[in-house]
């Protein structure tokens, strides 16, 4: 069976890395973006099974990122994540819904590893053999941005 690849999104690098980690030990492969136009020709070029949206970017943000998915039919499943307050990333996971999207979901900033886990093991579905690690990945649960 293919690797479950997700595409992380978010201008913050310690985060972005932080979320990197935990995906590559779930056994997903992973490419980490910081920025808008890097996101969208990195999902264009390989179109992943699970997408990490930032809420909050310079560039550009999550609901912005929502709808230019919604326009290319996406089908990969959705993790919204904010550090700002938590119904910025329901209202966007509202709009993905209503679009049409298959699977959102959204935390808010401090993750936890377990809470991250949970989300991306969901994402990936029972079906890509995905499981827990025995060992938290290195780096500091929790990164705000």
């Amino acid at each position: 069976m293919d690797c479950k690849r997700v595409l992380i999104v978010d201008d913050e690098p310690r985060f972005a890395a932080f979320v990197g980690r935990v995906a590559e030990q779930l056994g997903f492969g992973v490419e980490v973006t910081h920025h808008g136009l890097e996101f969208q020709r990195a999902y264009l070029r390989d179109r992943p099974d699970v997408v990490v949206i930032d809420m909050v970017m310079p560039d550009i943000d999550g609901n912005e990122l929502v709808l230019w998915l919604v326009d290319r039919g996406c089908e990969a499943d959705i993790i919204i994540i904010t550090g700002y307050h938590p119904d910025y990333a329901v209202n966007a996971r509202l709009l993905a819904e209503y679009k049409g999207m298959r699977s959102v979901a959204t935390l808010s900033k401090p993750v936890s590893i377990a809470r991250l886990r949970q989300a991306l093991m969901a994402a990936a579905g029972a079906d890509a053999g995905i499981a827990a690690p025995d060992t938290e990945p290195d780096g500091e649960p929790g990164l705000q941005e």
